[in-house]
This record gives structure tokens, sequence and C-alpha cells, in this order.
């Protein structure tokens, strides 16, 4: 009797200290609680700084690079600025990727921030190269039996597990949503599909719940 006392009283102590355990994080958290991209140290740690109301708008040019914490990617229609907003202890702000537009060239209309999720049709993995051609294959012969057909080329599409895991690190690293403690940091995308080369000036400028705030970046 007193053996079956003693592992029960074992096992409901057991039970006890579980219960206390705080909740270990979930792999498959929704991926809006896992976007967004480290803040650097401090707003004077990017290109360029300015104050909106009571927080700091930060923000940093990167060009067509689309970086992630797992690997970089290039998004060939869009150019890219890695943005972040500070404030004081406990500050909170609701953020959007809709608050930032980005001015080139001194145009009179501003680009508006693009959803993330338009880049992926452009984004391509510098890192990845298509399987090469076994040696075994033969040139083509043409339909009158004549010189070997060079001009099909068949089209080698990046596996779509591949093309998955770029587009879900892409989605993480873009700039969060939603009612955010800061400070807070992601990427921005802009539909541009000229060369970096071209653009003599840029002007990324915030217009959100914090205020309003223009930064002179590099290009």
């Amino acid at each position: 009797m007193r053996t079956w006392v003693l592992m029960f009283t074992v096992l409901m102590g057991g039970l006890g200290v579980w219960a206390q355990a705080p909740n270990a994080p979930s792999k498959d958290a929704p991926a809006n609680e896992l976007k967004g991209m480290p803040p650097r140290v401090a707003p004077t740690e990017y290109q360029a700084h300015a104050q909106a109301g009571t927080l700091t708008v930060a923000a940093e040019f990167l060009g067509h690079s689309v970086p992630t914490l797992e690997g970089t990617y290039n998004a060939e229609d869009y150019v890219v600025v890695e943005a972040a907003l500070f404030g004081g202890p406990e500050a909170r702000t609701k953020l959007t990727a809709g608050d930032f537009s980005l001015r080139i060239n001194g145009k009179k209309m501003a680009s508006p921030s693009q959803p993330y999720g338009l880049s992926f049709s452009s984004l391509k993995d510098p890192e990845w190269e298509p399987p090469s051609k076994p040696k075994g294959d033969k040139p083509t012969l043409d339909a009158g039996g004549g010189k070997p057909d060079d001009s099909f080329k068949p089209i080698i599409r990046m596996p779509i597990e591949l093309k998955r895991t770029m587009q879900q690190r892409v989605q993480r690293a873009s700039m969060p949503e939603g009612d955010r403690a800061l400070p807070a940091a992601g990427l921005l995308f802009f539909e541009y599909r000229g060369k970096p080369e071209s653009i003599r000036s840029l002007e990324l400028i915030y217009a959100g719940p914090a205020g309003k705030a223009s930064l002179a970046l590099q290009p």
C-alpha cells in the first residue's frame, strides 16, 4: 500500500512540474509571426535614418538583391530596401508595407511598396545550377532528315520544392505587418526592371501611424 501511494505522489508531482513549464515554440507557427529581418543594433547601422514622430525610420538600398537569413536571392523585376523602425522602451506601432514608397530618379510619382508575393515570379537563386545535359544525348534531326535542329532548347525550371523553399524564406524576411513591438525590420519590394546603375537618386518615404519621414538612400 505504501509503495502505491509513493508512486502516485511522484507521478502527480511530475505532472505539476510539466504543467508549470513554459510552452516550447511551435515549429509550425503562423508565417506572419515569423516574418521580418533581425533589426540592426541602432538606426545608425543603416544607410539613412530619419525621425517620424516619436519613432525612428532607418533603411538601406539593396538593389535587386533579396537577402534572407538562409541565403541571398535576386529579383530581376524589383529593387529591395531593408527598412526598420526603432522606438523607446516598450514602444509598439502598427506596421504595413503599404506605409512605404520609393521615389526613383526624382520622379513626381513615388513607386508604392508591392506585396512580397509579387516578386516570386522573378526570384532567382544565383547558387542554383540546372542539371547538366547527359553525355549520351544526340542532336535532333529536322523533319527532312537533314542537319541537327539547334533552335529547340528545352526550358529547364527550378524544382518546385526548391522554389517553394526560396519563396518561404523571402516571405519570412519581408516587412512584418500588424501591431508590433519595436524595433522591427524587414524587406520592402518596389517594381523596377532597370539596372541599378541607371538609378541616380533614391528617396524612401514613410507615411504611417507614427508620422511621416523621408530618407535619401544611396543607389
